[in-house]
C-alpha cells in the first residue's frame, strides 16, 4: 500500500472556545490527525464538501486528499478498505453519512471488524472508528433517523460509545481513534448545533466512564446521546430532585456509576430514542434489577420510541421521547 502522507497542517487550537458539537468533532479529528500521521478519514462527501453536516469541513484542504478521502457510495467497501488499512498500520476513521446507511456495512463490521482479535488469538488489533450520525429530530426522510446502537452493542468485539455534548465530542473522538479496539462512535445529529465551552487543557474523562451530569435524590434518569439533553430539561422542569446520568459508553457499560446512582435514589427510568422493545434499556434495566434489587423502591421503567419504523418527519415529534413522556414515567415510579 502506498504510504499516505501530507504536510503537517497548522493547529487551529487557541485555548478554550465555544464550539458546536459538530465543530468540536472537527477540532478533535484535526488534533488526532496532527498527533498521528497514520490517522486517515474516509467517507462519502467528507472531503471537498466537508460532510453533509460539515463535521470534516476544511480537513481535506489542510491535510490533503491522501488523508481525507472521498469514497464511492459503498459503505461495505468503506469499512472493508478501512480494515485492510488498519492491518497495515493505519488508524482509519470511517464516516457513515446517515445512520440508516450503515446496514450495507454490517457484514464487514460484525463478521470481520469485530472478530479479528479473537480470530488472530489476540495478535492483531483493528483500530478502526466508524462514525455514525444517529437519531431523529431533523425532519429527514426514511433511513435518515435510525437508532441502531443495540445491534452493535450486542456484537462482542466492538466498543460502542455515544457523545451527547461538544466537550465529550471533542475528547471522545480522539480517545476512540487512539483505542486499539474497533469503536462504533454515535453522534446525535440533532445536537450537532448545540454549543458549549471546550477547553483542550482540561483533562478528559475516560471514554468508558458514565458521568453524573445532574445530581439528585428522588429518581435516576439514565440516558445517552440525544436524550441526555432532553432528560436534563425534564429534570429542570420538575419539582422533584432528579439525577441524570450520561452513559457515554454503551459497550462496555460503566455499571458501577449506574448502580451507585440507583442505590442512592431507589428509582430509575432509562431513556433512549430507539424502540423500547429489544432496546438497550432492557439490558440496563435487567442489570440494575439484579445488582440493586434491595435498594429499589419501584421497578426500573423504560421510555423510548415505538415498535414501528421511524415515521415521516411530520410525525416524529410524536414518536420521539419528550419531557411529558419522561416525566410521566417519573410520576409512575415515584407513585409506586
Amino acid at each position: 500500500m502506498t504510504e499516505v502522507t501530507a504536510p503537517q497542517a497548522p493547529s487551529r487550537e487557541v485555548g478554550a472556545q465555544t464550539l458546536t458539537l459538530a465543530k468540536a468533532l472537527n477540532a478533535g479529528l484535526r488534533r488526532a490527525m496532527e498527533d498521528d500521521p497514520k490517522v486517515v478519514l474516509m467517507g462519502e462527501d467528507i472531503g471537498k464538501l466537508g460532510g453533509v453536516f460539515r463535521v470534516t469541513d476544511g480537513l481535506q484542504r489542510d491535510f490533503g486528499e491522501g488523508r481525507v478521502i472521498d469514497t464511492p457510495l459503498a459503505e461495505s467497501g468503506i469499512v472493508g478498505t478501512a480494515i485492510g488499512m488498519a492491518l497495515r498500520g493505519y488508524r482509519p476513521v470511517c464516516e457513515i453519512q446517515f445512520d440508516g446507511f450503515v446496514f450495507p456495512a454490517a457484514d464487514q463490521i460484525i463478521t470481520q471488524l469485530a472478530k479479528m482479535r479473537l480470530r488472530s488469538l489476540g495478535s492483531v488489533n483493528l483500530p478502526v472508528v466508524v462514525r455514525i450520525p444517529c437519531g431523529g429530530g431533523i425532519g429527514a426522510v426514511e433511513h435518515h433517523s435510525e437508532s441502531p446502537e443495540a445491534y452493535f452493542a450486542h456484537t462482542a468485539g466492538l466498543r460502542v460509545v455515544a457523545c451527547s455534548n461538544p466537550v465529550d465530542a471533542y475528547w471522545m473522538i480522539q480517545q476512540a481513534i487512539a483505542c486499539p479496539d474497533p469503536v462504533i462512535f454515535f453522534e446525535p445529529k440533532r445536537r450537532y448545533w448545540d454549543k458549549a465551552l471546550v477547553d483542550p487543557d482540561v483533562p478528559a474523562a475516560p471514554m468508558g466512564d458514565a458521568l453524573v451530569v445532574r445530581e439528585g435524590t428522588d429518581a435516576t434518569l439514565l440516558a445517552y446521546g440525544p436524550m441526555v439533553k432532553t432528560c436534563l430539561e425534564a429534570a429542570e422542569a420538575d419539582d422533584r430532585s432528579l439525577e441524570v446520568v450520561d452513559l457515554r459508553s454503551l459497550s462496555p457499560l460503566d455499571t458501577e456509576v449506574l448502580y451507585a446512582s440507583v442505590r442512592k435514589t431507589g428509582r430509575c427510568v432509562v431513556v433512549h430514542e430507539a424502540p423500547v422493545f429489544g432496546g438497550l434499556g432492557g439490558e440496563i434495566a435487567a442489570r440494575i434489577t439484579e445488582a440493586c434489587f434491595y435498594h429499589l423502591e419501584a421497578p426500573v421503567l423504560r421510555v423510548g420510541g415505538f415498535a414501528t419504523p421511524y415515521p415521516a418527519s411530520r410525525l416524529e415529534d410524536h414518536y420521539l421521547p419528550d419531557l411529558d413522556r419522561i416525566l410521566d414515567a417519573v410520576d409512575r415510579t415515584c407513585a409506586w
